[in-house]
Order: structure tokens, then C-alpha cells, then sequence
């Protein structure tokens, strides 16, 4: 479904004029141009790159062109047309292995000659003339190569370009004839690979054995990754070899990898949380649906100009069904989108998740998560939404040298806000051992605790005392967790800036063992009012008191269970909240 969904976006594109044609690569990065005049020879070196902005810096990266499809190199030797680097172009040797790289050299004259011969076009027969001539071994020494050399040598793609003698100039892939030959050898190459039926299209036509490379995945190979492959003995079956174990047609691996390649360029909606990239697209090729989803999945960013409060209104409108103008354009509930998370496995790719439903199916699955974190947040917590990423970390030691969130959980979690699903059990294990850990229940921890119990255990009593702000449930763990709370309050005004407070000592104790603990705690908080203004001690003994009075006849629990646990913390987050909302409100 991947496969073929990928290549209905191409062919979407396509049908729009958005994307290149089949044996062309319309996004190709090239940095130097090799412009020739009627006689082959090298009267140019062009430098191509461009200028761009990354972050706070401006570099130099290659220039995006439209060349022909390049071939998938594995350790043998296999020239491209027009556009290759200075091996094949040049027979530049840089590695120390001269025989090699004239072999390189030869393979691409012959391929050339091979798609130029009889072509009557000037720019092909400077080409032509080019290879003819050119003698690798004085290329190092060229005066107009020996400035750039290092720079050629290295990671560069180099084009053939031709000037006119009236010094008009053009690229190579640029002149009529020569893509009309580029175009009958391609089509004509697929006639040598075996026919068998495709599996994306359902038509007869020739099996591609190595599909092309995917670029730009997170921690996958620079040089690019497969997503189909059969590299050994093992994998093939029946005699077949190589793509011919799963036949998908040259025309529909090409499709699908232009497309999937063309998402990931995409730096405005291709997205990574942890070690998976996430790309999105619509049915119809609608670019507006993945600017709305990125909104309603990662927030609206302040340099977008875009108000939080706008992305929220439209992501309810949508859950309710609505049709909604967004961004310009009309956002249909009913619009089928997909969703695909990518995460590198060597030289291949692991699919992480892929889904695909409706616009709007995907926004109530949104807005269903949101509704479930939502929780009181403290005053210096400008953030309205949580992200993916953000819940994520808090499973994680900041104290870390490089911290992030185990791979497998942000995959997991990712999956469960766009399905509607369960959250996964590692988000309560993560979020529980921070807590134990460092005593302290966070906006992120507190909501997550909220969210999973109400997901994932919807009882009429989780839905009593995970609430979004202070409730006054009779529930023993959650008083327990307020009464916590105001004990630290009162420790807190009667030895202002002490260094060790009963939260650092006794909080995980009185979480899972109350009996042991809050008698000890009660009597030391007798201790602290006797140093309070008569005022605030009548205050927190009132409050105290109304507390304690609520804790059953038999005494404090011995054991608190997990859930209750969960419950203990939510209620010393609301209370504790509660309490610096007055001071704020003082203030």
C-alpha cells in the first residue's frame, strides 16, 4: 500500500506539472558546469552552487537541476548521461587507482556515443568531440581545472554545458535533441529487463532489479537507502534475482521514489521526532493539508505569523466534520491523507508506521489527544500544546550529555496520537521512574499521567480524578497527594530557602507507602505551624485537618498500586498548582 500510494501522489504531481517526467530528475544537486565549444574543448569551468540559509549561517550547497535519472551504483562500474562526477566526466583519479578511473572515463564516452551518434545538434557533437579528445591523465593539470581541482574531485556532480560561437550558452539536458535521445534509450532500456506483471500498477511491463536510492532519512546512509531491496542468496526465491522477487515495474520505481524523495526535501512538512522521519502528503497533492497538519501535530511556530488560537479553532472544526478555510485554501474533512514514519536500518529503511485515513478522521484523533493532556499549567509555562516530541522527553535525564527519548517510544507514541490508540506502557514506565527519580511532577509528567490512565483505563473513577484542575473527588491516593502538597507548603513558609525539603526526602515514600510515612510527616508540620503568623497557621490547619478527615477510619493505605500512584501524583499537581495560582493572583 506504501508503494502504491506514493506512486498515485506521483502521478498527481505529474498530472500537475509539479514533478519531473519519468527518467528525469528534477531535483538533481549539481555544483560545476563543464562548458564546451564546437570543437569539444573546455573553454569554462562554471561554479553552480548557490547561496543558503541554515539556521544562523550562510553556506554554499549545490544547484538543484533537472538531469536525467541517475543509475543506482553498487561497486561496479555505471556511467550516467549529461551529469556525473569528475570519474566519469573528467577521469579524475583521486583514490589512487588510475586503471579505474579510465575505466570510468570509457564507460561514460561510451555511453555517450552511444545515445549521440547521428543526433544533429551542435551541443551533442561538442560532447562527442569532448570524449574524443580528452585526455584524462593531463585533466589534474588543465589550466582552467587546476584552481578547482579539490573541489571538482570531491563530492561534486559536474554538467556538460556548450557555447555557441556567438557565445550563447546553454546546459547540456537543456537542448531539444539531446532529451528527445535521452528519452527513446530510456524507454528502450526497460525492453532488456524481464516482463513480468507489476505489483503497484497491475501491468505487464519490465521488472526493476535495484530501485532507486531514498535520500535524506535521519541516520540512514548520505549516499541514500533502500526501502526495497534483495542483496542475497537468502532473500531470492523461484530463480528470481534481485527486484525480481517482488516485481515492481521501472516506471512505478521511479514514481514512487521521485515522490517519496521529493517529501523528504520538503523541509517545511518533513518532520523528525527521535530517530523517525515523518512525512505526510494528500490524495489530491494539495500542499495546504500538509502545512495544516504539521500545525496541528507540532504547533504553530512564532516566526509563522500563524496565532495558536486559529490552529485550534480549525483543528475542531474539522474533528466535528466541517470544512474548514485555512490558510487560503478549503481544508475537506473527507480528504484522504497518509502518513509515513521512516527510521534507518543500515542501508535500508525500517518503516516505523504507516497510516491512512480521512483529513478529518485524523483531526478528531488530534483533537482527542489534546482534550486528554489538557491540564492546569503553571504561569511561566507559555506553552498552550504539548508536542509529541516534548511528551517524549519527559521519559528522559536532561541531565544527560545528549539526551533523547528511546527511538522505539517516540514511534510508539507518535502512532497513538494518530490512530486514537492506546499509549504505549514504556510512556507510564518512563514517566513514572523521572518522577521517582527526581521527586518532581512536571506540567509535561502530570498531563501524561492524565492522558494515558484516561486512554487506556476509562473508569468512571480515572474519569473522576484526572481532571484538568483541582476536583474535590473523595478518592484516598489523590487526597493523599494534595495533603503532600500542603504539608511542603507548610514546610516551605516556616524555613524559607531550606535545602532539603519533605518532598526530597520522603516523596517517593509517601507515593508508594503512606502508612510509613505520613504520620511522620504529620507530626513534623505540627512542628512547622507552631513557627507561623497565628493567621497562616489556622490557614493550613484548616486545610490539613478537611484533608486528613477524608483518610478512611482504618488509617493511611499500607501500599499504593501503580494507578493509585498516578493518582497520589495528579493530586499533589493540582494542589500544588492551585496553591501558586493564589500566590500569582497576590502578586
Amino acid at each position: 500500500m506504501i508503494l502504491q500510494a506514493l506512486t498515485a501522489y506521483y502521478e498527481q504531481l505529474l498530472r500537475q506539472g509539479k514533478i519531473a517526467a519519468p527518467g528525469w530528475d528534477g531535483r538533481f544537486k549539481v555544483s560545476y558546469e563543464l562548458r564546451l565549444n564546437d570543437a569539444g574543448q573546455l573553454v569554462d569551468v562554471v561554479d553552480l552552487r548557490v547561496s543558503e540559509t541554515k539556521g544562523k549561517k550562510t553556506v554554499i550547497v549545490p544547484r538543484e537541476l533537472r538531469v536525467p535519472a541517475h543509475v543506482k551504483r553498487t561497486v561496479g562500474i555505471a556511467a550516467n548521461f549529461l551529469c556525473d562526477n569528475s570519474s566519469y566526466l573528467l577521469g579524475a583519479d583521486e583514490k589512487g587507482k588510475p586503471d579505474r578511473a579510465k575505466q570510468c572515463f570509457e564507460a561514460c564516452a561510451q555511453l555517450h556515443h552511444k545515445l549521440l551518434d547521428g543526433v544533429d545538434d551542435p551541443a551533442a557533437k561538442a560532447i562527442l568531440a569532448y570524449f574524443d579528445s580528452w585526455d584524462p591523465a593531463q585533466a589534474a593539470e588543465h589550466p582552467l581545472l587546476n584552481a578547482e581541482w579539490k573541489d571538482l574531485t570531491g563530492n561534486s556532480n559536474l554538467i556538460f554545458g556548450y557555447e555557441a560561437p556567438d557565445h550563447h550558452h546553454i546546459l547540456a539536458n537543456d537542448a531539444p535533441a539531446i532529451q528527445a535521445a535521452w528519452q527513446a534509450h530510456y524507454g528502450a532500456a526497460d525492453a532488456d529487463a524481464a516482463t513480468m506483471q507489476c505489483l503497484i500498477t497491475g501491468k505487464q511491463a519490465p521488472a526493476a532489479l535495484v530501485h532507486p536510492a531514498i535520500k535524506g532519512v535521519m541516520g540512514a546512509q548520505s549516499a541514500g537507502a533502500a526501502l526495497v531491496s534483495f542483496n542475497a542468496p537468502a532473500f531470492c526465491s523461484y530463480g528470481h534475482e534481485q527486484g525480481e522477487n517482488a516485481p515492481v515495474s521501472e516506471y512505478a520505481a521511479f514514481a514512487y521514489t521521485t515522490a517519496l524523495n521529493l517529501l523528504i526535501a520538503d523541509r517545511n512538512h518533513c518532520k523528525r521526532v527521535g530517530d523517525t522521519t515523518i512525512v505526510c502528503w494528500a490524495e489530491s497533492a494539495e500542499p495546504a493539508y500538509q502545512d495544516a497538519f504539521s500545525l496541528f501535530l507540532f504547533g504553530a511556530e512564532e516566526a509563522s505569523g500563524i496565532e495558536e488560537a486559529d490552529v485550534q479553532a480549525a483543528l475542531k472544526r474539522l474533528a466535528a466534520g466541517q470544512t474548514v478555510p485555512f490558510l487560503e485554501k478549503e481544508l475537506a474533512p473527507d480528504q484522504h491523507f497518509y502518513v509515513l514514519g521512516l527510521a534507518p536500518n543500515a542501508a535500508r529503511l525500517s518503516v516505523r508506521f504507516f497510516l491512512r485515513d480521512t483529513f478529518g478522521t485524523f483531526a478528531r484523533n488530534l483533537q482527542k489527544h489534546a482534550d486528554a493532556l489538557e491540564i492546569t499549567r503553571p504561569a511561566y509555562d507559555n506553552r498552550k500544546t504539548l508536542s509529541v516530541w516534548a511528551l517524549a522527553m519527559e521519559t528522559v535525564n536532561r541531565k544527560e550529555r545528549s539526551p533523547s527519548p528511546a527511538p522505539q517510544l517516540a514511534g510508539d507514541l507518535l502512532r497513538a496520537v494518530l490512530t486514537g490508540g492506546r499509549y504505549p506502557a514504556t510512556l507510564l514506565n518512563g514517566v513514572t521512574m523521572r518522577i521517582r527519580a527526581e521527586q518532581d511532577v512536571t506540567r509535561g509528567r502530570a498531563a501524561i499521567l492524565k492522558a494515558y490512565y484516561l486512554r487506556n483505563s476509562p473508569t468512571d473513577l480515572n474519569k473522576e480524578v484526572f481532571t484538568v484542575s483541582l476536583n474535590e473527588t473523595t478518592n484516598v491516593p489523590y487526597i493523599l497527594g494534595r495533603l503532600f502538597s500542603v504539608l511542603e507548603a507548610v514546610q516551605s513558609d516556616a524555613n524559607p530557602g531550606i535545602n532539603t525539603t519533605i518532598k526530597d526526602r520522603y516523596f517517593n515514600s509517601a507515593c508508594a507507602t503512606p502508612a510509613l510515612v505520613f504520620p511522620t510527616l504529620l507530626k513534623l508540620a505540627q512542628k512547622h505551624l507552631q513557627k507561623l503568623p497565628d493567621g497562616k497557621a489556622v490557614f493550613y490547619n484548616k486545610q490539613i485537618t478537611e484533608l486528613a478527615a477524608l483518610v478512611p477510619e482504618s488509617g493511611f493505605p499500607a501500599r499504593l498500586s501503580l494507578p493509585d500512584q498516578g493518582k497520589f501524583e495528579i493530586g499533589y499537581y493540582h494542589q500544588t498548582q492551585k496553591r501558586f495560582e493564589k500566590k500569582n493572583k497576590e502578586e
